[in-house]
């Protein structure tokens, strides 16, 4: 029977069952006989082992994958190698994970080392180390050559290392310049070969003396001995004395002192022979009223009082004072050995009256510094050179040095100068510039500068004013070179004109603007240690300083006054004169060597130049001053303006307008030849440099 039809049959007793449920039917079942009994699986210690081995196996397998091949190199070779971290040894190499481990090496002899080994990502990787030897120790003995233990410095290559004995002393391995040094020794030098990893380095010195000895006598004895000045012992003397140089002297009292130069040289021994003293000389101490007398001592010049000599004993000598305006005198002395005379001696003077007559009378003499009272006195002086002085308040002192010649009236008359007086007296009347110009002083005056209205090529801005110039100005009589000029700023040129150069050096220096000029003053003014003139920020002129005696532009009213007065009472139109055309010598103008060129020019006028001309190569005006017309025009201290106004009133030393967009340029130049221009009156204005256009310097004697 299946199993579905038992399924079936048990359906039906159930439901027989519902029906009846009292009725049980029994069976009987018999398993079939193609039914195997269910497998069950029972854990043993084998299985342990091999689930063990499985995943050792496994964790092998990826560290073998994942493992670098790691070599150590160490030196020494045979150093113990310590790795904290898991590796495998595999001969000279090591398996090892990337990462950190701690690395211990160590050596006999050598420092243990300890450090971080990083291993990377490369499959093969190596890593040199070298271990540091230890130190050697060192004992150090110094002995003198009869074995006496010194106590020496000893250095190895310069640093100290102590005093013998020294006993153990570490020293890195290698070789050393020993150097052996003790008091009263020659000192030693040796290279030796210190061996390391804790090795006993011995080295035993012997050092050889650094004196000789001296044997010496004097007859008498008992004399002292002194080597440079150091008292040693009494004669007879044995001794030592370091090598080199040394000064030798015996001194016994009432003798002469013994010296001899004496070089010592070690290890050897100096025997001097007996050193007889001489009698020592007898001393004078020689005082004279007044001091300074000169001395001679038996003929022989000795010296001025006061005076300190020496005089051989037992016998006379011949002592002889003279001083200039004192009468002579002899004296004769004589002294016995270490004896000290104390002389004091008055010398008689010699006098003669002499007449004082000084103007002030209230001035005061003085005779070698010494007050004498009122100036004008009859006065008895010394026949001898003296220092005569005459002082008053408000004067300059007036000294000299006086004779009086006894036997002559004689007369000293004296005119003081008072302090104002001195002072100009001393001021120069030419002066000269570090950059070699030359500027004279001008005392000026009063004068009318510009145009009349009716002269023939005035211009609106010519209006004329009185002027009145109180302080003296000094002013170059030549315009700035470009030599000059370049003294200050080497890299300027002044360029050329129609293929002419105009940057010869004695040529007038051109294409320099307002400003530069200034600053070129400044410069002159620095150079000497003056005062500037001009105020400058950043490099840029933004005032003046109208009481500085600093270099600058000449003012428009100064240019003028030197260019047209003469001092004669005249005002000039031209510099040759009042009329035209100028004659041959009146400077360099437009002439007809510019017709090519230039639409206007003096007809038939030629004066050599068809640019600029060395300054000065035409004749001067009346106040000697050069090229005030022609050549280059000029530029003044003063910015451009004009006056509206009639009045009478007189400008004192006028500076020009406070500010303004251009500067006064005056005089004419090579490039100008019209009425107007030529005039001496001309006025013009710019504030950019022009081939024409240069300047010259002034400056005020004092503020």
């Amino acid at each position: 029977m299946t199993e579905k039809e038992i399924s079936g049959e048990s359906k039906n007793r159930h439901a027989d069952k519902s029906t009846n449920a009292e009725f049980i039917t029994p069976f009987d079942f018999t398993p079939q006989a193609h039914v195997k009994p269910a497998f069950t699986f029972k854990f043993r210690a084998a299985h342990f082992f091999i689930a063990a081995f499985l995943v050792v196996a496994s964790i092998s397998a990826w560290f073998v994958l994942n493992a670098k091949s790691v070599s150590i190199q160490v030196e020494p070779s045979t150093a113990r190698v310590e790795i904290q971290g898991f590796h495998i040894a595999l001969g000279q190499r090591s398996l090892m994970l990337p990462g950190d481990y701690v690395l211990t090496l160590s050596y006999p002899g050598y420092f243990d080392e300890q450090s971080t080994l990083t291993v990377g990502l490369d499959q093969a990787q190596n890593f040199p180390f070298q271990l540091q030897e230890l130190p050697g120790t060192l004992n150090i003995n110094v002995t003198a050559a009869d074995g006496e233990k010194l106590q020496a410095l000893v250095t190895a290559n310069g640093e100290p290392l102590g005093h013998t004995p020294l006993e153990e002393v570490e020293l890195p391995s290698g070789n050393y310049v020993l150097k052996v040094s003790a008091d009263r020794y020659l000192p030693l030098e040796q290279t030796v070969m210190v061996e390391g990893r804790r090795t006993l380095n011995e080295f035993d010195f012997s050092l050889a003396p650094a004196w000789g000895v001296i044997s010496l006598q004097s007859q008498p004895a008992g004399a002292d001995v002194l080597v440079d000045g150091q008292l040693l012992g009494n004669t007879p003397y044995t001794g030592q004395i370091l090598r080199g140089n040394h000064d030798l002297m015996l001194k016994l009292t009432g003798h002469k002192a013994w010296q001899q130069k004496l070089e010592i040289e070690p290890g050897l021994d100096y025997d001097i022979p007996v050193q007889t003293l001489v009698p020592a000389d007898g001393l004078a101490f020689i005082r004279s009223n007044p001091s300074g007398a000169n001395v001679t001592v038996n003929g022989e010049y000795a010296g001025l009082t006061p005076l300190e000599i020496t005089l051989a004993p037992n016998r006379s000598h011949e002592l002889n004072l003279f001083k200039s305006g004192f009468e002579p005198l002899m004296r004769r002395i004589e002294t016995r050995s270490a004896q000290e005379l104390d002389l004091e001696i008055s010398l008689a003077p010699i006098t003669s009256m002499v007449s004082i007559i000084v103007d002030p009378p209230q001035a005061q003499l003085f005779i070698d510094g010494e007050a004498k009272g009122n100036a004008n006195q009859r006065i008895e002086l010394l026949a001898a050179s003296q220092t005569i002085e005459i002082r008053q308040d408000g004067y300059i002192p007036y000294s000299t040095n006086f004779i009086s010649r006894p036997g002559l009236e004689q007369e000293l008359r004296v005119q003081l100068k008072s302090q104002e007086q001195a002072r100009l007296d001393s001021i120069e009347p030419v002066i000269r510039t570090v950059a070699g110009q030359r500027l004279d002083l001008f005392y000026p005056d009063q004068f009318t500068m510009g145009a009349s209205r009716r002269e023939a090529g005035r211009r609106a801005n010519e209006d004329l004013r009185e002027i009145k110039l109180e302080r003296p100005f000094y002013l170059s009589p030549t315009q700035v070179t470009n030599e000059q000029y370049k003294r200050f700023k080497a890299e300027h040129s002044s360029g050329t004109m129609q293929n002419r150069s105009l940057d010869l050096d004695t040529q007038p220096v051109v294409q320099v603007s307002w400003h530069d000029a200034a600053l070129y003053c400044n410069w002159l003014s620095e150079q000497e240690g003056i005062d500037t003139f001009y105020n400058v920020e950043d490099g840029k002129v933004t005032g003046f300083d109208p009481n500085a005696t600093g270099y600058r532009l000449p003012t428009e009213a100064e240019w003028e006054w030197a260019a047209r007065t003469d001092g004669s009472g005249n005002t000039l139109r031209y510099s040759w004169g009042a009329n035209l055309p100028p004659p041959a010598d009146a400077g360099n103008f437009a002439d007809q060597s510019v017709s090519s060129f230039m639409g206007q020019y003096l007809i038939g006028f030629n004066d050599g130049f068809a640019g600029t001309s060395p300054v000065g190569a035409f004749s001067a005006n009346a106040r000697g001053m050069y090229d005030m017309a022609g050549n280059v025009s000029e530029w003044v201290h003063d910015f451009y303006g004009t006056s509206l106004s009639l009045s009478s009133r007189v400008e004192v030393d006028p500076m020009g307008p406070d500010s303004g967009a251009y500067h006064v340029v005056k005089g004419s130049s090579w490039a100008h030849s019209t009425v107007t221009e030529l005039r001496l009156s001309y006025r013009d204005f710019a504030d950019l440099a022009r081939n024409d256009l240069g300047f010259r310097i002034a400056r005020y004697l004092e503020n």
